[in-house]
């Protein structure tokens, strides 16, 4: 007897995923248990069998598995009826708001619908962004007796939105119709939606639901929307009304990124026939004063002068920044800095380059007083100024240390457990999705400690995004990694790149995780697009394998290579390659005068690829610093010209 206590106790230790060592030393290396994971696996496989004595042998020895509950979730999944109401209730109550519960909640919810259970559809209801279930839960609050004054007014927002709803919405929208709430304004508020960044082609059926009058408007403004240059032709607005106003207004925004000469003349003359309120000229004043200096048209100073500084944002600020940078005008920063909001004044770029104007201007003293404040900052622009300084780079490494048992108490709540293990298995968007919701549930300094212990179990990515939301930046172990080191210093000698820069890449591109996607397109761990793979590999690319770490790798640094090649050696404009492309890179090098490297990082026109550049050299210092050493890389970035 206890013998078999002592097995039943080991198989309990075993399903919570530690190995027996795990608490004689500081790391918590979560160690998966291949049996319970070869079970719950089979488990998964037989559900649809559910009454079967083999599935309900496997399930009964997962008892202790922190995924069991996935099996019942699919069970029931497998088995949406009426009478098992109480339960997938009991279901959705016990993992409300974890991953476990929307993909039960929203079939369950779908099939009371169907059913036309108003009560159980109700009770079960919770809000998302699935507007076919949003609309049956009006119909249903309806239908249970509350009046249209209640809940009409809550259909508008449903209605009121840039493209087109699910047709089960199509009944309440009527009924809402009826009752008055569609009115001129509430149509026209969606005609602005969906002709800014909604579904334009919505516009047509919206016109036709205006009255006669206004129709041609509504017309105009998707003829606007697709050809901007249409607002040359004043013919088009006759009645110089408010609406037609604001339909120019629009026009001109757009056409300013297309045809910034057109533009500038249509605006000039307009004004001279229509009365712009305040807030239309600023807002036109600011997109002309951004997409001339993006464009490094020769009259984006004159625009952006006619902006207030102190209104200023963040973004056109930069824009301001770059001008005056490109025409190495220092007395203009100096200005600048000093009526900049408060607020401004000590970020790290403002003050690197008010102390580069200031050096420039002979004040030498007062420039190195402020390069001295920032070379303390573990920062691209702390890097620039101790370099100017001749001074090492500071790294302000302060560790997190946590003890056992508080890494313990954080790994035992069940989320923990199901993310750890799914993890383990491969799963990583499953498992990426409980890890959120246990960040939801955590306090920060636990959450601190969550990100510890996925560190020690090479689950990088959470680890360097769970820092970063927390706040805590100091811990430079913990965030810069030296994940998949083999693989990269391998693949990096192979291609006699530096490796701290195919680091950095990993870092910046997708914080190591391995099955990275981005909407473009991009794969793996140094998102590479499919087709640039292809060219690289010289053959046909298997759709997984760039979710292979090596192979991925291996391509990634082999592009790397070939960008600085292309570059002649330019491992800064091989960077900014890599994030916007060759030609793209190639098109802002045609006819610049040599300038500054850093003059140049700060003025390209994209701020992800400015920012992009920064970061990579940032984190390249970081993963090749040697203590007490001046460094070499930003030494080079300080004394590099870049332009004929």
């Amino acid at each position: 007897m206890m013998a078999s206590l002592v097995k039943k106790m080991l198989l309990v230790i075993l399903a919570y995923g530690y190995g027996l060592g795990v608490f004689a030393s500081e790391p918590l290396n979560l160690i998966a248990d291949k049996i319970q994971q070869q079970r719950f696996i089979q488990a998964e496989k037989l559900v649809h069998k559910s009454i079967s004595a083999q599935y309900k042998s496997l399930y009964n020895h997962l008892h202790y598995y922190p995924l069991q509950p996935y099996l019942d979730q699919k069970r029931l999944l497998n088995n949406i009826r009426l009478s098992n109401a109480e339960e997938i209730n009991k279901f959705l109550f016990k993992y409300k708001g974890t991953p476990l519960d929307w993909p039960l909640r929203k079939t369950w919810l779908k099939y009371l619908a169907k059913k036309k259970k108003g009560l159980l559809f109700l009770k079960a209801y919770k809000p998302s962004n699935n507007a076919e279930l949003n609309c049956q839960h009006l119909k249903f609050r309806l239908l249970s007796g509350l009046t249209d004054s209640v809940v009409l007014p809550e259909v508008t927002k449903l209605w009121q939105v840039g493209k087109s709803q699910n047709k089960a919405c199509d009944p309440l929208f009527e009924r809402w119709e009826k009752a008055g709430y569609q009115t001129n304004t509430v149509i026209w508020q969606r005609i602005v939606l969906a002709a800014n960044g909604g579904q334009h082609t919505l516009i047509p059926y919206l016109t036709k639901l205006l009255p006669p009058e206004e129709q041609y408007l509504a017309k105009l403004w998707h003829k606007v929307r697709r050809n901007p240059s249409l607002i040359g032709k004043l013919k088009y607005f006759p009645n110089k009304s408010i609406r037609e106003t604001e339909i120019l207004a629009y026009g001109l925004k757009r056409l300013i990124w297309r045809h910034p000469d057109m533009a500038i003349r249509s605006y000039k003359k307009a004004q001279q026939i229509f009365v712009f309120t305040l807030k239309q000229q600023q807002q036109i004043n600011e997109k002309f004063a951004l997409a001339l200096s993006a464009k490094n048209h020769h009259q984006a100073q004159e625009w952006l002068d006619l902006l207030e500084l102190s209104s200023l944002n963040q973004n056109m600020l930069q824009w301001r920044l770059s001008q005056a940078l490109k025409q190495q005008d220092w007395q203009r920063l100096i200005v600048d800095f000093k009526l900049l909001p408060s607020k401004y004044k000590d970020d790290l770029k403002w003050k690197y380059w008010y102390a580069r104007a200031l050096m420039a201007t002979d004040a030498v003293e007062r420039g190195q007083y402020f390069l001295q404040q920032l070379a303390d900052e573990r920062h691209y622009y702390g890097f620039l100024a101790a370099s100017y300084l001749r001074t090492p780079a500071s790294m302000q490494h302060k560790p997190l240390a946590f003890s056992l048992a508080e890494k313990r108490r954080v790994i035992n709540y069940p989320a923990a457990k199901r993310a750890f293990e799914l993890y383990h298995l491969g799963r990583y968007e499953q498992a990426r999705s409980e890890w959120n919701w246990l960040m939801s549930q955590l306090t920060n300094r636990e959450k601190l400690i969550a990100s510890k212990v996925a560190n020690e179990n090479q689950w990088f990515d959470r680890t360097i995004f769970t820092l970063a939301k927390v706040g805590y930046l100091d811990d430079v172990a913990l965030r810069f990694p030296k994940a998949f080191d083999e693989e990269i210093n391998l693949h990096a000698n192979n291609e006699k790149i530096a490796p701290a820069w195919a680091f950095a890449i990993a870092r910046r591109e997708s914080s190591f995780m391995a099955d990275a996607r981005s909407p473009a397109g991009a794969k793996g761990l140094m998102q590479l697009m499919p087709n640039t793979a292809k060219s690289l590999k010289k053959g046909k690319i298997n759709r997984n394998e760039l979710l292979d770490a090596d192979s991925n790798i291996q391509l990634g640094t082999r592009y790397l290579k070939k960008l600085l090649d292309r570059n002649s050696g330019n491992q800064i404009l091989a960077t900014a390659a890599y994030n916007a492309g060759p030609y793209r890179v190639k098109s802002w090098l045609k006819n610049l005068k040599a300038i500054p490297a850093d003059i140049w990082i700060e003025t390209i026109p994209f701020k992800e690829t400015r920012n992009y550049v920064k970061s990579v050299l940032a984190y390249q210092e970081i993963y090749q610093h040697e203590p007490g050493q001046v460094s070499q890389l930003f030494e080079q970035v300080i004394n590099m010209n870049i332009g004929d």
